[in-house]
């Protein structure tokens, strides 16, 4: 007589190491699952709501601060918690971000400091009104002079360093090449505008550098040729560029008509991408290290954060306190955001409000990432789209929102009636990304 028995190896559902997750036997066949969706949905909507629950963006910030606004932040690429701030009575304090300590500290300008970028060797070069470059020796704790001085024509506006070559670019009147080992700018570069305000390497294609005026342009310079290659003229002037590191040819522009616009170098007659929700001038914008988000500072005391793909905002950061701002950054490690703003203080956020920097076991990993494919899975559910996206702002902000939301309706509603009264073809519909764009030049390079 043959009897059967049920059995089944220890293989199939113990870990094979301490950090795996034990294994469940489980049957997918749906005609014995008929309520998984609503059971998915359910946990999704309490993931929704336990993240809202959880939400606390702000860590804390720098030390006391400085004494004026601060104007202008960078950070180290080479080192995940190092940064530095420069404020408006031309100190500059350099940080350690585990600490949240001033390791450094130094008058470094007569007035405003309008520009820093950290060289190959982890040194420091600052730019202000002054008319003066420095490079500064940060990691002498006791730094009182500089390493070595250079002098301009003019008071200068931003300032940026190549990822691998030993050379940085200035803008003032003029958009200027330096090589640290030389006293005066090797290249000029500048093409047409009065004042230049913003200028940037790109990270991936180096010789690549995009800078903005103030005659509302944003050019291309090829530091190969020497020359300018292509202008772009906005409706309103940039205030501040950021290159995306993963995707060689777009960078970001942040508008003084409170959006910010993704551009592709190749085709600049259109944007790819526009960013909107602030309700006053952006003022500064930088791409996280994985390309994926960009982070915005605004006129309007609130900082927000994009995704590439996406034109408003997953989430909006604001305290009481905080005044105007002026530079925002993102940590190289994506997780946090360093900001500096008008009231002297450079605040700490996290990039995902409701995550924690702890150690997570296997189980809590795993759970956190079945979490998010639900979320990702049911987020154009009302419920679930309602909970994510509500945020409590600030009452101005609500006001100028409202006003801001009935100006465009009133524009749209005049154009729509001078459409409807004039000959039918004459008043095209204007594209989102064209409207703001007023047209493309392209340079004319002496034959050889």
């Amino acid at each position: 007589m043959k009897v059967k028995t049920l059995s089944r190896s220890s293989d199939v559902y113990l870990p094979s190491r301490n950090s795996e997750v034990s294994r469940l036997p489980r049957n997918l066949n749906p005609e014995l699952h008929p309520f998984e969706r609503a059971r998915e949905y359910t946990r999704a909507l309490n993931a929704t709501k336990l993240e809202r629950v959880f939400a606390a963006p702000f860590v804390g910030q720098l030390g006391n601060g400085h004494r004026d606004g601060v104007y202008c932040l960078a950070k180290n690429i080479r080192r995940l918690n190092a940064a530095a701030s420069g404020s408006g009575d031309g100190v500059i304090k350099y940080w350690d971000l585990t600490t949240r300590e001033e390791t450094a500290s130094f008058i470094a300008h007569q007035g405003i400091v309008k520009g820093l970028a950290v060289n190959l060797d982890g040194n420091l070069l600052s730019c202000g009104s002054d008319n003066n470059v420095k490079l500064w020796d940060v990691t002498n704790s006791a730094v009182t002079t500089p390493i070595k001085t250079f002098l301009g024509a003019t008071g200068f506006t931003a300032i940026d360093h190549h990822r691998s070559n030993p050379v940085f670019v200035t803008s003032s009147n003029t958009v200027e090449l330096w090589d640290e080992n030389r006293s005066k700018p090797t290249a000029d570069l500048s093409w047409g505008a009065d004042n230049v305000n913003a200028v940037k390497f790109n990270q991936t294609e180096q010789s690549i550098i995009a800078s903005a005026g103030s005659d509302r342009s944003i050019v291309i310079h090829d530091i190969r040729s020497g020359a300018p290659v292509q202008k772009l003229v906005t409706l309103m002037r940039t205030n501040a560029i950021s290159w995306n590191p993963i995707e060689a040819f777009n960078f970001a522009a942040a508008n003084e008509d409170q959006n910010v616009y993704l551009y592709d170098m190749r085709k600049l007659t259109r944007a790819l991408n526009v960013y909107k929700d602030h309700v006053s001038a952006v003022m500064d914008v930088d791409f996280s290290p994985t390309g994926q988000e960009l982070v915005t500072g605004s006129y309007d005391k609130t900082i927000r954060l994009y995704k590439v793909k996406e034109g408003h905002s997953r989430d909006i950061y604001h305290t009481k306190r905080m005044q105007r701002l002026f530079c925002v950054r993102f940590t190289m490690d994506s997780k946090y955001i360093l900001s500096g703003s008008d009231e002297g203080n450079i605040r700490v956020w996290r990039a995902d409000a409701s995550s924690r920097s702890s150690v997570k076991s296997a189980r809590e990993r795993a759970k956190l990432e079945y979490d998010n494919a639900l979320k990702e899975r049911y987020k154009d559910m009302p419920e679930i789209r309602r909970i994510s996206r509500h945020r409590h702002v600030p009452g101005y902000i609500k006001t100028a929102e409202g006003i801001k939301k009935t100006q465009l309706a009133s524009i749209k509603n005049k154009e729509e009636n001078m459409r409807k009264r004039s000959k039918k073809g004459s008043m095209p519909y204007a594209k989102e990304r064209e409207k703001h764009i007023i047209g493309v030049a392209f340079k004319d390079t002496p034959k050889s």
